[in-house]
């Protein structure tokens, strides 16, 4: 009976404990950790549209960057208030948790790829609410590991910065408006979506979207959303976020403390 052949997926939920073992004794010695949020997206995109993206992109970027691996998804974040709900928490099926416990688990995450053998952590966060967090947690780990050089732990910011400025500045150079483009759930969110799995969108509940607008937790117009538009964005942050990657991966292990991401 043949042998069996090892995975070859950068994912870790994919390898056996013994195949992760090989892997960073091979050099795979840098982690993806990505981070979702299960919340609204407007009537035409699912709740787990962050999961769903960010879980397809850090397998793009892991490939393309080579020696890394990708962590599950964290679909549980901060979302605002519960009671009184606030911001998401207003629609149904978004889930919110304290910051506290968001970044236990963070901390415990990278704890444990630090034992296993990791040499770098790296927090890939698709949702603009948390960005401080990861940055807060990679840099208290990074500081009660100082005397210890062989793990650190990066929130990869470059991730998340480009949807908010070059995938913008794209769709305006093609016409659309910054209206249009929007800030959540969108002509721009939209469009990744489509891109990444076109099952994440209802087709037939743009319109409704669109006129239903903030009131349906629509900051934007979908109507115009292509996968097309959609692969400029992915293209941006996978470039964008392998460059950063090899950067941090060749930079020394006492590097400075990872940056704070300004709120949209």
């Amino acid at each position: 009976m043949a042998a069996d052949v090892p995975s070859a997926s950068v994912y870790l939920e994919d390898l056996t404990w013994t195949e992760l073992q090989g892997r960073i004794a091979a050099g795979s010695t840098t982690v993806l950790v990505p981070i979702g949020g299960t919340e609204q997206s407007g009537p035409h995109m699912v709740l787990g549209k962050h999961n769903a993206r960010v879980h397809f992109l850090a397998g793009q970027i892991a490939q393309r960057a080579g020696g890394v691996l990708v962590a599950p998804v964290l679909a549980y974040v901060p979302e605002g208030s519960i009671d009184p709900p606030q911001a998401h928490m207003r629609f149904a099926g978004t889930i919110s948790i304290p910051d506290a416990a968001f970044e236990a688990v963070l901390e415990g995450a990278a704890r444990s790829f630090k034992q296993h053998g990791f040499r770098h952590v790296v927090f890939l966060g698709d949702h603009g609410g948390y960005q401080p967090l990861e940055a807060r947690v990679a840099n208290r780990l990074n500081r009660a590991w100082a005397s210890d050089p062989s793990c650190r732990v990066h929130a990869l910011a470059e991730y998340y910065q480009v949807t908010q400025s070059l995938y913008v500045a794209g769709l305006l150079d093609k016409g659309f408006t910054r209206a249009e483009i929007g800030t959540h759930a969108g002509l721009a969110d939209t469009a990744l979506a489509l891109a990444v799995d076109p099952a994440l969108v209802r087709a037939g509940a743009l319109t409704t979207a669109a006129q239903a607008g903030k009131r349906g937790g629509v900051y934007g117009d979908p109507r115009r959303a292509t996968a097309a538009l959609g692969h400029i964005g992915v293209d941006l942050i996978v470039d964008s976020s392998v460059a950063a990657l090899h950067a941090l991966m060749q930079a020394p292990t006492n590097s400075g403390p990872s940056p704070t991401i300004p709120q949209k």
